[in-house]
């Protein structure tokens, strides 16, 4: 499976750590940013969100706080990005909203605890029902690109 991930340069650090641990499981489809010079993080932010529209994969994207990447990726029709905090939040945002981006913030969490929200993310599946209908009431907003 392919995982599409991008970060800021606040993050950079934290994704070439995280890259390494996903290498062992996905294809990861490195987004950017390549350094740790400033950057602004919509674009990246928005390179993840388009892949993951486009090739229907999920995405993974960090900055300092994971707050900016989660707005810019929620722009986009088709991306339903959670910025969580703890492997519960991560397994509720695929079991309740079927998350298909993940938001981490770098600066907030160390890179074991983001490994294991990483995890409990793709351990769990949306599990629809009621859900199903919550998730329809918004399919359809958002930005066209």
């Amino acid at each position: 499976m392919k995982v599409a991930l991008g970060c800021d340069h606040a993050a950079f650090e934290g994704k070439e750590e995280l890259k390494k641990y996903l290498e062992t499981k996905f294809e990861v489809l490195d987004e950017g940013t390549y350094s740790d010079e400033r950057c602004d993080y919509p674009d990246f932010a928005s390179k993840v969100a388009k892949r993951v529209v486009e090739e229907k994969i999920p995405g993974i994207l960090l900055c300092g706080s994971g707050i900016g990447v989660s707005i810019v990726a929620n722009r986009y029709r088709g991306v339903r990005a959670a910025l969580v905090r703890t492997p519960e939040e991560a397994r509720l945002s695929r079991q309740h909203n079927d998350a298909n981006v993940l938001c981490l913030g770098a600066r907030i969490n160390s890179d074991a605890e983001i490994r294991e929200m990483v995890d409990a993310w793709f351990e769990a599946e949306f599990e629809g029902g009621r859900h199903t209908d919550r998730l329809a009431k918004f399919a359809n907003l958002g930005e066209v690109f």
